[in-house]
This record gives structure tokens, C-alpha cells and sequence, in this order.
């Protein structure tokens, strides 16, 4: 789910900071007598990803301003390192458990978020996750056991694009819903080659992402049995009024369509729900930013989230459209 981690981000700012005014107004006589830390943590597991990530902070408090301590790395991180682990468990049978260490990444941007940069400290592990497994994430501080729960999310078949996609008329993205999986997000993504006057370039493989085809590109599952027959329709004409938008008119430029990608990322309940909550106030300085959470002894969310694609060619009627309609040099493809 392409917004989910800018959402946490904006989340994440806002909870740290009211965790530390609270903190810094609820005790009037003596401002740090009282004081925790409160561990962050932020994890979205798919069990398709070579790579597991976990993000461990913790609210702070001091004084002066908390924007000013957010950039201080000391401010948020815990000054050593923590056992954090995942325990599985598939039909109540013990699994091998994954061990997390950590990493510090490079590659974070001033103006990305109100914490430090171009580093941060991330913990990780490349270990195998079992998409059958109920996992318990345990994070051990040194004075308290953090935890939270989460099942993983399978493939799952897309129905509707068969072998070619339509876009002489509207019609749906048709799929079945897997175990686990609440929310459900689709992407299109239009795959075209294009060959540059005047160069001697090999030709150039790009990619454009189709958005307006679709009113509304999320769906919401009754449940997380699985087995649920979705569709979200699609305007056709929509497509090609985005080519003609978003495709530069160049003089005697070769383009060649390639295949249609239909992307559906499902993410588990407790990620729709947290989702739904913060886009309920987004925008919003009258509404007090509720704290969903699913950590015990901490805040933030552990979830799952997995998506599949379909690659599938143009209907030959779509493509003669592009070909021999639209002014944006488009060519058929030669053996």
C-alpha cells in the first residue's frame, strides 16, 4: 500500500508529540518524576519481501521544543540495542523464530518527516517468514516485554483481466479475496517502449501509472475468511484520456504499447482499520488524532499486507485505438 508508510510518518509526528506535551503538562510539580519512555513500533509484514523491517522508537520528553529534539537521533532511539524477535505458530506447533538486528539506513531526506536524517536506525531480518504462521512480534526493553500479533496474507487470483484488458468500454477488475486480508487497494500501471528522434539509444522502457480509470480504487471485504468474489469497475474511456494527458506530443517519436499491469495490494484488518482512522482526521485540527493501536505495553501497529499483479496484454481493438487514433506515435509491434 503505496501511502500507508507517509501515514504512518504523519501518525508517528503527531503521536510523539503528544505523547511528550502530555508528558511535559500532566505532572505540574515535578515535570520528569514520573517519567517512561513509551515504545513506538511500526511493523507491516509480506511474506513475499525479502526482508522483514521493523521501525523501534519512543516518545521523549525535555525541554524545549519537540520539533528541535525530533532531529536528534538520541532523542527517539533507544541507546541500546533491543531483543526484538517474531514467534510463529502454525496449528499451535512452535515454529523457528526470527531474530531482528539492526541496520542504519542512508537514504532518508531533509523535509522527508521531522526526524533525523540522512540516517536512521532500523531493525531487520532476512529470514523466511511461513504465510501459514500467526506471529507474535516480542520486543524486550530493559524493563519491559513489548508484543503484538499478526497472520500473514497468501496470493490470491485475479478473475477479471483474462489474457487481454479491455478499454473500448468500462468494465471491472474482478478477484477473490485471500484469508487475512481486509483491504484491498488497485493500481494500474501501463507498460510502452519508446524509441527518441535523433538518439541511438537502445529503446527506452517506461511505465505510466493509469489512476483516473477508477472512482474509487479500494475495497472492502465483508471478512478475512477469504474466498470473496470483488470487483471495482473501471471508466475505459478514462484510459486513453489519460495517455493523451500525460504522454509528451514529440515529432516523430516511436512508441510501442507493452503490457498492462493490474496491481492489487491487500493489507490485513488491523492495517485497514488504522487506515481508516487517521484518514477519518487527516486534515483536521478540531479532532483529537485517536491512538489505535494493537501493541501491548507500547503504540503503534503490527500488520500484514501482500499484492499480486496481472500482466496482460491490450485488447487488439484498445490497441488499433492507440495506434491508429491518438496522435502520440505509437507504432504496432513487428516480429
Amino acid at each position: 500500500m503505496i501511502a500507508t508508510i507517509k501515514k504512518f510518518i504523519l501518525s508517528l509526528i503527531l503521536l510523539v508529540i503528544g505523547v511528550a506535551i502530555f508528558n511535559r503538562c500532566s505532572n505540574e510539580v515535578d515535570l520528569y518524576a514520573d517519567y517512561k519512555d513509551i515504545t513506538i513500533v511500526y511493523g507491516i509484514l509480506d511474506v513475499s519481501d525479502d526482508t522483514a523491517w521493523v521501525k523501534i522508537t519512543k516518545a521523549y520528553t525535555g525541554p524545549g521544543n519537540a520539533l528541535t529534539m525530533a532531529h536528534n537521533s538520541d532523542s527517539s532511539n533507544y541507546p541500546y540495542k533491543l531483543d526484538v524477535s517474531l514467534n510463529g505458530k502454525v496449528n499451535n506447533n512452535d515454529i523457528p523464530a526470527v531474530h531482528f538486528d539492526t541496520i542504519t539506513i542512508y537514504n532518508k531526506q531533509e523535509g522527508d518527516s521531522v526526524f533525523y536524517y540522512p540516517k536512521q536506525l532500523m531493525y531487520y531480518s532476512t529470514d523466511n517468514l511461513d504465510v501459514d504462521a500467526l506471529y507474535t512480534l516480542k520486543i524486550y526493553t530493559n524493563d519491559t516485554e513489548i508484543t503484538s500479533q499478526t497472520p500473514l496474507i497468501g496470493g490470491f487470483t485475479v478473475t477479471y483481466p483474462f489474457n487481454t484488458i479491455d478499454f473500448m468500454f468500462d468494465h471491472d477488475i474482478k478477484w477473490n479475496s485471500v484469508k487475512n486480508g481486509k483491504r484491498y487497494e488497485v493500481t494500474t500501471i501501463f507498460n510502452y517502449k519508446e524509441y527518441l528522434p535523433g538518439t541511438y539509444d537502445d529503446t527506452l522502457k517506461l511505465k505510466l501509472k493509469i489512476e483516473t480509470i477508477y472512482t474509487n480504487p479500494v475495497k472492502i471485504s465483508k471478512d478475512i475468511d477469504g474466498g470473496e468474489s470483488l470487483e471495482i469497475p473501471y471508466t475505459g474511456e478514462n484510459f486513453f484520456t489519460e495517455l493523451d494527458n500525460k504522454l509528451e506530443k514529440i515529432p516523430n517519436i516511436e512508441r510501442w504499447t507493452g503490457l498492462v499491469d493490474i496491481i492489487i495490494s491487500s493489507g490485513s484488518e488491523v492495517l485497514h482499520y488504522y487506515i481508516e482512522i487517521n484518514d477519518a482526521v487527516a486534515g483536521s485540527l478540531l479532532q483529537e488524532v485517536p491512538q489505535y493501536s494493537n501493541i501491548n505495553n507500547g503504540t503503534g501497529i503490527l500488520a500484514s499486507r501482500h499484492k499480486v499483479i496481472k500482466s496482460t496484454r491490450l485488447s487488439g481493438a484498445t490497441e488499433r485505438e492507440v495506434v491508429e487514433k491518438m496522435n502520440l506515435g505509437f507504432k504496432y509491434k513487428t516480429k
